[in-house]
């Protein structure tokens, strides 16, 4: 690779990363204020919110195109405490990316979570405490990037090529994606287990495992991760995993 093309590469991914940086502060801020329980929202390129039927029926009228979607956002207000959600929440994920990218390939509109927003470059999880430390965590991904370390993309070409879409499509995408052993041999769910038998029943033998999971895990969804202090309005962890 040339000098300037190296560059121009490093250039690409600082810029990505001050977007997502931005993209999560601003979304902790808004959505730390609302006390909205919905659970899915996109954000057009405008930086306006919009919870996900809302959307929906704005882009059947014509308010926007699909094109201004930016951010697929999944939204979780925890009564109690979740090891997972808190220091992985992309584990949690596998409905979020499904519906995300399906929808940025324009399909949907009358299916379940899937609607037409070709324009969304990122995904994003956010987690908010009620309870004790009141908190709420953000991380966003490039939904390309992470389509491709999924394989997500791969899957639904192979789905798409032999149905049409409908809710058994969705489910069985939802299902592939969720069986793959793609965290240091793990899938989401077994992935899962290990890392709240580590830090909510401090099962330390899992250690090593729970290492090469957050390697695999940083590597898959390269998150950029935001802690916001919903009491003291500061934020206490900006980065990928500083505080995993």
């Amino acid at each position: 690779m040339k000098i300037d093309e190296t560059l121009k590469r490093l250039e690409n991914i600082k810029i990505d990363e001050d977007e997502k940086h931005k993209i999560a502060e601003y979304l902790a801020r808004i959505l730390g204020a609302k006390d909205s329980v919905s659970i899915y929202y996109i954000m057009t390129k405008d930086k306006k919110i919009y919870e996900f039927d809302s959307y929906g029926n704005r882009l059947k009228n014509g308010e926007i195109s699909s094109g201004d979607a930016y951010v697929f956002i999944e939204n979780h207000y925890l009564i109690g405490y979740d090891s997972t959600k808190y220091f992985y929440p992309f584990l949690d994920g596998k409905y979020l990316l499904s519906y995300a990218y399906l929808s940025k390939l324009g399909l949907g509109a009358d299916f379940y979570r899937v609607v037409p927003a070709s324009g969304l470059k990122y995904v994003a999880m956010v987690i908010r405490l009620s309870r004790g430390k009141q908190r709420i965590v953000v991380e966003v991904a490039d939904i390309n990037n992470v389509a491709i370390n999924t394989n997500l993309s791969a899957l639904i070409r192979g789905i798409l090529s032999t149905k049409q879409i409908d809710d058994d499509m969705i489910n069985e995408v939802i299902s592939q994606l969720s069986s793959q052993k793609l965290f240091a041999g793990y899938d989401f769910y077994d992935a899962r287990d290990i890392i709240n038998s580590y830090y909510a029943f401090q099962e330390i033998s899992l250690a090593k495992e729970v290492e090469a999971i957050k390697d695999a895990y940083n590597r898959i969804f390269q998150p950029y991760r935001v802690v916001y202090d919903l009491k003291t309005k500061q934020f206490q962890v900006s980065g990928s995993n500083e505080d995993r």
